[in-house]
């Protein structure tokens, strides 16, 4: 063996040596493992694990030289870490309850609550009970290589050994891992706090365009206030500028912090003047005219919280590159771990959309259904979804009727299910596994961790009841909620509970999502055929969207890992000049503008950093599935049988659930055919 790999010299030596003596008792299938075994817990093995003597009588006492002795060592494993990470994923979900859930009084303790991860020693605990040596000695950690070239061969306890392997493959100290939580919480408050009063967002000549009480969080319901409001008539497109320069005053930090959760203020945002409120229809916890010069009008700009918030999650990021592989950084990690996919692939699917021809064609679909040139907040085009037959007006009253609270919502979940095809005693108990809470930020899902938990469904429901955005929101969370809750109670092995990588839940979930007015019982299950092109269209022209936002992320890490000592004002300028280049690169000549920064506002850039390109991955692979369904007797039935699939590779996984691999190729084929469907009948 490669003394380099190891802390102590002589690591080396005594493994060869115990390689030798264990393997003259094995077979030959365990004298493989063995050598393999030792080469990874003589990497793991650190002075205060103990001396030669202690490691010697340890390879002794564990390895399992027998296939009868592996397997009973296995069960045990599984059995127990199903138990650990199931109890400790509800006592952090307990401890941040009141961050997350709208419980009432907010108070400044619940972020602290929020910031305490349980299990934050459990890594460091396993490795000095040397549990986590135990795994390195008997189970494989594999590389995403390996498990590309060889996976598709596994067995389903293969796959889970594999797992279990992995778990335990990175030695990272409980004080790191409670610091990223740390400010994870943090962003996390600022995010979900991040709210704009639009009754008090005023036109150039000071009209409310908005109605009382309309309280939007950046970036979510904004962005879909833009989105429910094509439809609407003439009067729409003003409000829709006004919302698209609230959100690019956010990205270039020029927002007034006044206005910021603010009732007591009136913004004129396009001159970004600021005074008291003349009309009140906010809470009056809440601060008023904080920091404003009433008589002048001005105020000062949040001071690029924004950013600096964002650099805190890349210090907290990068203090973890030291325990990893060699080399690698936070965005190596979010995809040879995180996806197991490459970030080259990733790259390289998502460019494919958004290079296609068919962004252009479709363009001129949107221009035309709309009758006017495209302006830049027209990445949220709306329009060719089925919805467009209902108001936003009339489907908040459709929605609220049937929605006055969460409770009626959880109520109506077996009956939901039923119309996706669900069996009647399976949708009871689907739905008797999902708890539906209101949530404080735009809303959520939290899925368990071992058999028996609840899945948590959270979404914005205010006084009034909930809205059509915020059931929209739910769906989605609901797909999450189905997917988790059979990929972790009808898995055969606690090791392969969930889905290959966030981008599979997601795409689940936005299968559910889709039939949103299905299940409010507005639209048939039956799609004529026009319905169903514009419904691809949508599907794609989302997918575009949510692509170039995910690149631009990705050249802001870059950026980042680049210049380590950035200010928060430099980061400011790097991001918006990636979202300006991304837009020229994908999107200005489709639109005929440039240097637009829109495609840099999503939240999720700083709550949850590199998480964005799971999303148009999401896209590409629900299209996958949605193309196979057609041919399905029930869509309910699939959603069950692809979910259990389980914890294999993104290839694997995908072919097991609808016969090929992860590609863009479903979502153009579909696309093209749609646009050719939508150009002939003029639509």
């Amino acid at each position: 063996m490669n003394d380099r790999d190891f802390a102590l010299p002589w690591l080396a030596e005594t493994a060869d040596a115990l390689a030798c003596d264990i393997g003259t008792r094995c077979d030959e299938q365990a004298r493989v493992r063995l050598a393999r075994g030792l080469h990874q817990i003589a990497a793991a093995w650190r002075p205060e694990d103990g001396d030669r003597a202690i490691f010697e009588a340890f390879v002794h006492d564990h390895f399992a030289a027998d296939q009868r002795a592996l397997d009973c060592l296995f069960a045990r494993y599984d059995e127990l870490l199903e138990q650990i990470s199931g109890h400790m994923t509800e006592l952090h979900l307990s401890l941040a309850r009141h961050a997350t859930i709208d419980t009432g009084l907010e108070l400044p303790v619940d972020t602290l609550f929020a910031a305490l991860d349980p299990s934050a020693h459990f890594l460091d605990d396993c490795f000095a009970t040397k549990l986590a040596h135990v795994v390195l000695l008997n189970f494989p950690v594999t590389t995403l290589e390996e498990r590309a070239a060889h996976g598709d061969g596994w067995t389903r306890r293969q796959w889970a050994e594999a797992r279990l392997g992995l778990a335990f493959a990175y030695r990272v100290p409980a004080e790191i891992r409670q610091r990223v939580q740390a400010v994870y919480a943090r962003v996390g408050r600022y995010v979900d706090t991040y709210n704009i009063w639009m009754h008090h967002v005023l036109d150039p000549s000071g009209n409310r365009l908005f109605p009382p009480r309309l309280r939007l969080i950046s970036h979510w319901t904004l962005r879909d206030e833009i989105r429910g409001a094509y439809g609407d008539g003439a009067a729409a497109i003003g409000r829709q500028r006004l919302v698209q320069r609230v959100l690019e005053r956010i990205i270039e930090q020029s927002i007034p912090a006044a206005v910021v959760d603010n009732p007591g203020v009136d913004w004129n945002v396009l001159d970004n003047t600021v005074r008291a409120a003349t009309v009140e229809d906010g809470p009056e916890s809440l601060p008023r005219a904080r920091g404003v010069d009433l008589g002048s009008g001005a105020a000062p700009r949040e001071p690029d919280t924004r950013y600096a918030l964002l650099l805190e999650q890349f210090h907290a990021r990068r203090q973890l590159d030291a325990y990893g592989t060699a080399g690698a950084t936070a965005i190596d990690r979010s995809f040879d771990e995180g996806r197991e996919m490459s970030e080259e692939r990733v790259r390289a699917l998502l460019a494919e959309v958004v290079s296609s021809p068919l962004v252009g064609r479709v363009a001129k679909l949107v221009a035309r259904r709309l009758g006017r040139p495209l302006e830049p907040f027209d990445i949220w085009y709306y329009g060719f979804r089925a919805n467009r037959a209902f108001s936003e007006d009339a489907l908040d009253s459709i929605v609220k009727a049937r929605f006055p609270d969460g409770a009626a919502f959880h109520r109506q979940i077996p009956a939901m299910l039923q119309s996706l095809g669900f069996a009647p005693d399976r949708a009871r108990e689907l739905a008797a596994n999902i708890l539906v809470e209101p949530a404080r930020g735009s809303g959520h899902a939290c899925g368990c961790a071992m058999r028996g938990a609840k899945a948590r469904l959270r979404t914005r429901i205010d006084a009034t009841g909930m809205t059509y955005k915020s059931f929209n929101i739910a769906v989605h969370e609901m797909g999450h909620n189905v997917e988790r809750t059979i990929s972790v109670n009808d898995m055969d092995h606690h090791l392969l509970q969930g889905v290959p990588n966030t981008a599979f839940t997601e795409a689940v979930a936005m299968v559910f999502q889709a039939r949103d007015l299905e299940l409010l019982g507005v639209t048939s299950a039956a799609r004529s055929p026009e319905a169903a092109a514009l419904d691809v269209l949508d599907d794609f022209w989302q997918t575009v969207e949510i692509a170039g936002t995910a690149l631009v992320e990705l050249d802001i890490w870059h950026w980042l890992y680049a210049h380590p000592d950035a200010t928060p004002e430099s980061l400011r300028e790097a991001t918006l000049d990636a979202a300006r280049a991304r837009w020229n690169e994908y999107f200005a000549s489709a639109y005929g503008i440039a240097d637009v920064t829109l495609l840099a506002v999503y939240s999720h850039m700083l709550v949850v950093p590199l998480y964005l390109p799971n999303y148009p991955l999401g896209h590409l692979i629900a299209r996958q599935i949605e193309e196979h369904m057609r041919g399905a007797a029930s869509v309910g039935e699939e959603i069950d049988r692809i979910c259990r699939c389980g914890l294999v590779s993104p290839d694997l996984w995908m072919k097991l659930a609808t016969g090929s691999p992860v590609g863009a190729g479903a979502m153009l084929l579909a696309a093209e055919k749609a646009a050719r469907q939508v150009e002939r009948g003029g639509g």
